[in-house]
């Protein structure tokens, strides 16, 4: 039975943690420092407490980072300082360079690397089909740890920076076009114009639109980091990354809905925006 060890077991990392005890490993977190509500979390996803890094990085034979993308590079750090020497696994929405940077990081102390990207929700039922990609000599391993369980875990290359890339690109276009609609939404009504423009979309593709940006209001805060991430993946590339700097300054705008109880309505969320401007 496989030891992983679960770093931040937030709304994703706390599925993904239970999707890797669904296939028989234990796993395990640090409680240290951690609110009442990752506890809870944590606690309901099966994952047991080993208290403090230091214990969870000796403890590990696999280590899972699912964290805010600001944090990645911070925690590897953390975890190659405490001499982890098994397989580390990022998988946070971060640009493929930084991704690389961070495997330099883990293995120069001796760890072995893994490069993860994850596309889906939180893998709660196996029907959500959460993706796991996959990439590095070792991906193999981890994609082992999480057979017959909720979340689809495939390798797709043995390169370093291929799953990040995947991860990139696609959100590029899944997030990135929903802060552009929030933001054309804010636009139209700052000119008086919204509800033709609604009507020219049509019945359909307007409550398609409104139900993209308000099921995103609660995970702007998070968004923003991963659309910064996005376009140093593009300028990385040798294109512009402009556009995705500014779908993170939209999600940066929305972040005051982080946490509300209920979701907030269309005519909130548009309000939201152009108080900010």
């Amino acid at each position: 039975m496989t030891t992983v060890g679960l770093i931040n077991p937030g709304t994703m990392g706390a599925s993904v943690g239970a999707a890797a005890g669904q296939g028989g490993a234990t796993v395990i977190w640090a409680s240290t420092g951690r609110s009442l509500a990752t506890r809870e979390r944590a606690h309901e996803s099966g994952l047991e407490d080993c208290h403090t890094l230091k214990n969870l990085v000796a403890t590990s034979e696999v280590i899972l980072s699912v964290c805010p993308p600001h944090s990645a590079s911070d925690v590897a750090g953390q975890v190659a300082e405490l001499g982890f020497s098994g397989i580390y696994l990022d998988a946070n929405a971060i640009a493929p360079d930084v991704t690389r940077q961070i495997g330099l990081t883990i293995t120069k102390r001796g760890a072995r690397f893994v490069d993860g990207g994850i596309i889906g929700g939180p893998a709660r039922n196996v029907e959500y089909g959460t993706q796991l990609y996959l990439s590095g000599e070792d991906a193999s391993v981890i994609a082992d740890i999480f057979e017959g369980s909720n979340l689809h875990a495939s390798v797709i290359s043995d390169q370093i920076g291929a799953a990040s890339a995947l991860k990139m690109t696609f959100a590029a276009y899944t997030k990135g076009t929903t802060a552009l609609l929030s933001a054309i939404l804010a636009v139209a009504e700052k000119e008086g114009v919204r509800a033709n423009l609604e009507k020219q979309w049509g019945d359909e593709f307007t409550r398609q639109t409104h139900q993209r940006v308000i099921a995103n209001t609660a995970k702007a805060w998070r968004f923003e980091g991963e659309m910064r991430e996005i376009a140093a993946t593009f300028s990385g590339a040798g294109l512009p990354g402009n556009f995705h700097e500014a779908a993170a300054q939209v999600f940066a705008d929305l972040a005051k809905f982080k946490n509300q109880d209920e979701t907030p309505g269309i005519e909130e969320v548009v309000a939201a925006l152009l108080k900010s401007t």
